[in-house]
């Protein structure tokens, strides 16, 4: 069984990462994965973990393909893979609006195409083939790596609907998908395909206090679940009735009522709380179903340090 983590921990520099990062092998952690929205950059932590914990598998959980060329995205893929040799996987992604157009004055056209176009040109790119290709969305011409990995890293796709799923078993290495309870494994499984890798980043605040952990949860549920892709995602998966009603006091900007809206059962079964013992119980559930890789993006919660919750929710 694979076990992720997710760095960089809630606050905690990147330099204070050094000693929980090191340890984490050995707590049996087998993976570090990262991710790209308006903290540090997918990359940076990655390039650190690879030196203070040489045997963790990582990754980036997702770089966003429309805020990097191609080029520069395959360029850091590679050097990812020189730092990391075969403990590297690339996590892709169309991201969201927000990230995109409101952070990064990029349009966000045709997201499906775009994270198919990019996969793509990386499969050739990454082999250090010479590239002049037109795609959908963009067009390359003439690019050459010139820091050719031994063996090209393996490229999962972030996919939350049938659509990027079914690519992701055609064309990639595997799937990276979150917000999702430890039932909504089976349905995913039922676009990927029984075969894929599927990891998922699962949220989970250690503490026995329920009530703090719901308040968090319902912040962090709300600020997700109005994304429109997250929305979509979990009408998919049947929550579309549970979450009206935070939808439309949200949309009425009424923010106070649409935290208020979502029931205990909704936040319950997308954020793992309880005791440490309870948070790996539930954390098994989700594998139980189908999930290959599971990565515990961990909540701050109760009295424990961030790096203390590490080693306590240790498998």
């Amino acid at each position: 069984m694979r076990y992720g983590l997710t760095i960089p921990l809630t606050g905690m520099t990147l330099p204070e990462h050094r000693e929980i990062v090191s340890e984490l092998a050995d707590l049996g952690y087998t993976d570090a994965w990262s991710a790209e929205t308006n903290g540090s950059d997918a990359f940076t932590p990655l390039a650190l973990a690879s030196q203070w914990g040489p045997r963790l598998r990582l990754g980036p959980a997702i770089v966003p393909v429309f805020t990097r060329g191609p080029a520069l995205l395959a360029q850091h893929a590679a050097t990812m893979a020189q730092l990391a040799p075969g403990r590297f996987v690339l996590g892709i992604g169309a991201s969201s609006p927000a990230i995109v157009e409101r952070w990064n004055s990029v349009p966000f056209e045709e997201p499906y195409k775009r994270v198919r176009d990019t996969l793509r040109f990386l499969r050739r790119a990454l082999t250090g083939e010479k590239v002049t290709a037109d795609y959908d969305t963009f067009s390359v011409k003439g690019f050459t790596l010139d820091l050719v990995p031994d063996t090209p890293p393996p490229i999962v796709l972030a996919a939350l609907r049938p659509g990027m799923l079914r690519l992701a078993a055609r064309e990639a290495d595997g799937a990276i998908t979150n917000w999702l309870a430890p039932h909504d494994i089976r349905t995913v499984r039922g676009e990927l395909g029984p075969d894929p890798e599927l990891i998922a980043r699962i949220f989970v605040c250690p503490t026995e206090d329920a009530e703090e952990a719901r308040a968090l949860g319902r912040w962090m549920i709300a600020a997700y679940m109005t994304v429109p892709v997250y929305a979509a995602f979990h009408e998919w998966l049947g929550r579309g009735e549970a979450l009206k009603p935070m939808h439309e006091a949200w949309a009425a900007g009424d923010r106070k009522g649409a935290l208020a809206a979502i029931p205990d059962e909704v936040v319950d079964d997308l954020i793992v709380h309880g005791s440490p013992e309870r948070c790996r119980e539930r954390v098994q559930e989700y594998v139980d179903n189908g999930l290959t890789t599971p990565v515990l993006g961990i909540l701050p919660g109760g009295d424990r340090s961030m790096a203390d919750a590490v080693r306590a929710l240790a498998p």
